[in-house]
């Protein structure tokens, strides 16, 4: 499944337009100003000569509105960092409430079909790069410029589908699934090569189809903005043991379990839960903390600028990584792993599967099984009376892990050999 840089073999080097510069379109749901790894790619490829065209949707991604300077008639067309950016319209998600996500999905679908039609018939690229988050019907623009202009397509997966309709989304009819399960078939089935951020995805591709021979390892790596913090103020975060998650409180988090394993500590009050981010779950934590009498050990910082998570970080002893006992939850690594492993703090995860499979394979530090909130509270204890020598070097292991396997630069040199590479 993984391959080596150097079995692959150059036929011709990809066409160029007048200025010499290949031109590559990237179809995504999210794009700059929201925070997602495409950025890099794109923003990267741009800085190495590459022509960079990016789809996309007017950005309201976490908040649920509009952008501040972007809307129906601002800004559906820029260039930001050298890249070419085209905004298809959205009805904004809102609070991420079923009907409004759905509306909020299928009027970015109709949009950028229009806008795929336009440009596969009036612009020219030389390659078409899919940048697959939730939902997979951003495939579809992808597959129609590909035909139109005979283009090889690379399909990046980060969600599998319809697994996560299912296990994130609570969609059960199979009508629904059956027709999303063809839907991201006919996309591998048009895709030169499918880029997994994840090994564990293989097992569900390979289910749908023969594409072992297209599938490449792809895995994420830790945010750049991750690296910018200078002048940036954090809020005082409390004195002790910290035990920190960052992101998203949603369902797929499974914070009734760590919010239990919180109140199998409540008497150790030099242990404290900091939650850095928001979202659906938030209202459930704070109703539950409140409840249970947790105030001194539990705290909610709310979500913050990603350039100010490295200052969070360092004020961690260690960084917690969860996702609840679903099947589909085990073949994922969480995009947060790597974030974690480049602050070189210990991690300790309540999952099951690819997560763990990592952090044992790094040394950088424990996991527990999903959904075991006793086991997760027993390890937190058994952390919090480690040397500071101990947890320091599991961290360093992190970080020394994700420096070789986890590095931008190694994965846009990755990508532009496969971009480069052509069949004999």
């Amino acid at each position: 499944m993984e391959k080596e840089l150097k079995s692959l073999h150059y036929s011709r080097p990809l066409s160029r337009d007048s200025k010499g510069m290949a031109k590559v379109l990237i179809c995504t749901n999210h794009f700059y100003p929201e925070t997602f790894r495409c950025n890099d790619v794109a923003f990267e490829l741009a800085n190495r000569g590459y022509d960079v065209t990016v789809l996309t949707a007017i950005p309201d991604y976490p908040k649920g509105k509009y952008y501040d300077g972007y809307g129906i008639f601002r800004k559906r067309h820029e260039t930001v960092n050298g890249v070419k950016v085209i905004r298809g319209f959205i009805i904004p998600r809102g609070n991420g409430g079923g009907i409004r996500l759905m509306l909020n999905y299928l009027s970015f679908l109709i949009s950028s079909i229009f806008i795929s039609i336009f440009l596969g018939l009036f612009r020219k690229y030389d390659k078409v790069l899919i940048h697959e988050t939730s939902p997979v019907m951003i495939g579809i623009p992808a597959v129609i410029v590909s035909k139109i202009q005979k283009l090889p397509l690379y399909f990046w997966v980060l969600d599998l589908w319809p697994e996560s309709l299912q296990a994130a989304g609570g969609v059960n009819n199979k009508c629904v699934l059956n027709a999303f399960e063809k839907l991201t078939t006919w996309i591998y089935k048009n895709s030169k090569k499918i880029l997994i951020s994840s090994k564990g995805f293989e097992k569900s591709i390979l289910e749908k189809g023969d594409f072992k021979d297209k599938i490449v390892y792809f895995p994420n790596w830790a945010d750049r903005a991750l690296a910018v913090n200078a002048g940036c103020k954090i809020p005082e975060l409390p004195k002790g043991f910290i035990v920190m998650f960052a992101g998203n409180i949603g369902e797929a988090q499974d914070f009734d379990h760590i919010m239990e394993a919180a109140n199998y500590l409540k008497d150790e009050q030099s242990i404290h839960f900091v939650f850095v981010g928001d979202g659906r779950k938030r209202p459930w934590v704070e109703k539950y903390r409140d409840e249970h009498k947790l105030q001194n050990t539990v705290h909610w910082l709310g979500r913050h600028p990603v350039e100010t998570m490295p200052l969070f970080f360092r004020q961690a002893d260690v960084m917690l990584m969860t996702l609840k006992d679903v099947s589909i939850f085990s073949l994922t690594a969480p995009a947060k792993l790597q974030a974690y492993m480049s602050a070189g703090k210990p991690i300790l995860a309540m999952m099951n599967g690819e997560g763990p499979r990592i952090i044992e394979e790094a040394s950088c530090g424990f996991s527990v099984a999903a959904s075991d909130s006793r086991a997760l509270a027993d390890t937190i204890v058994k952390l919090s009376k480690m040397p500071k020598d101990e947890l320091l070097q599991l961290g360093q292991n992190g970080k020394s892990y994700q420096n070789t396997h986890f590095d931008l630069n190694k994965s846009i040199e990755h990508l532009i050999e496969l971009l480069a590479y052509e069949d004999n």
